[in-house]
């Protein structure tokens, strides 16, 4: 073989060599797996005492509350879902607008998704009223089937934040003086784990947050993929 049509033949495998592996690299490349949160993996002073030491079978304990369309809601409402807590108030003048404006965004990002759901927890649940709840939902366009926003007793939800969401740093009993304020967003499994924390108020955790919905869609329905 001549010298020219050698290194013809050459660059030619490695052309076809190249491309091969490009689009070969995504298949071989293994998927990426979210982390199963236990107490222990999460910052001590955010866990709960009596908690602190669990390394496994965290997962959210049972609830009843009201939405906003006045219905009682339980954690059997979300089995089978992937969904995203949050804690808000409907009077709040900072950080919920911008967390229930990027809730909204990802309510119309999964339209399509009937798996993924939405859970907002008022934080002064004796002035949230259901009326109250369907006015903030109708301002952020809330399906009610999808985001449920929802009242109830103050201690349960301060509890739930703080034993089973693990979402807030200070310590409280849920009683009259008692609030908490917090950004974060996280997102629960179809097994009630956590699988991720994100600040609700970030553009860049917003991205990571809806990459990793689509991850655990994968997960958790892969036939439907």
């Amino acid at each position: 073989m001549k010298p020219r049509a050698w290194m013809l033949t050459v660059s030619i495998f490695l052309v076809v060599l190249i491309i091969g592996m490009f689009f070969a690299y995504p298949l071989l490349k293994p998927a990426k797996k979210l982390k199963v949160y236990q107490p222990s993996d999460v910052n001590p002073k955010l866990v709960d005492e009596s908690l602190q030491n669990q390394d496994a079978d965290h997962t959210i304990a049972s609830f009843s509350l009201m939405n906003q369309e006045g219905k009682t809601i339980t954690e059997k409402n979300f089995d089978n879902k992937i969904y995203v807590a949050d804690f808000f108030f409907a009077t709040c003048p900072s950080i919920c607008p911008i967390m229930s404006a990027n809730i909204a965004d990802l309510q119309e990002k999964f339209s399509d998704r009937p798996e993924v759901m939405f859970l907002s927890h008022s934080v002064t649940p004796d002035i949230d009223s259901v009326a109250a709840l369907a006015e903030y939902g109708e301002r952020y366009g809330a399906n009610p089937e999808v985001w449920m926003l929802t009242t109830g007793d103050k201690k349960e939800i301060y509890r739930l934040a703080r034993k089973s969401y693990f979402a807030v740093l200070d310590e409280g009993d849920g009683g009259v003086q008692d609030f908490i304020h917090t950004e974060n967003f996280i997102l629960v499994d179809t097994k009630k784990r956590i699988r991720g924390y994100y600040d609700g108020t970030s553009p860049t955790d917003m991205e990571r947050l809806a990459e990793e919905i689509e991850i655990l869609l994968a997960e958790s329905f892969p036939a439907e993929e």
